[in-house]
């Protein structure tokens, strides 16, 4: 396992953190069993957990694959039209890069706070209370 429950916690706050920025949702799938390629899978889990249904179609999903210490990284259509795959290439390489020094939590947390201000810049909320449209809880 990469991450410690502690890890988790701190995950599942920057998630917090991330999404009061914005009406864009961000969730963190943990598997344990990848066997093919993981941006595949990703693709696969973000229509499984709901994250398409989002109102403003702005749902980021980051997959990690702890049995093979592999990454993915998925922006909604909404979010996608505005970063360009440029952002999502810059991330996941951020995230590598970390990963490959240990650090997983870190280069994972990053990530979320980096696309939180993202949503933030292109998705920022009017003031009103935000319905939080899926769980920040990390999926398995």
């Amino acid at each position: 396992m990469l991450f410690t429950p502690e890890d988790e916690k701190q995950i599942i706050e920057a998630i917090r953190l991330a999404e009061t920025m914005s009406t864009g949702e961000i969730r963190v799938h943990l598997d344990q069993k990848l066997e093919g390629d993981p941006l595949a899978k990703a693709q696969e889990i973000f229509y499984k957990i709901g994250m398409d249904k989002t109102k403003d179609k702005n749902g980021i999903l980051f997959y990690v694959s702890e049995n093979r210490k592999q990454v993915a990284v998925i922006g909604d259509q909404n979010i996608h039209t505005y970063v360009k795959q440029a952002f999502w290439d810059q991330i996941l390489n951020e995230i590598v890069s970390d990963f490959k020094n240990g650090f997983y939590k870190e280069g994972l947390t990053k990530a979320i706070n980096k696309t939180g201000i993202k949503l933030k810049k292109y998705f920022p909320h009017n003031g009103k209370t935000i319905k939080n449209e899926l769980p920040d809880e990390i999926s398995r």
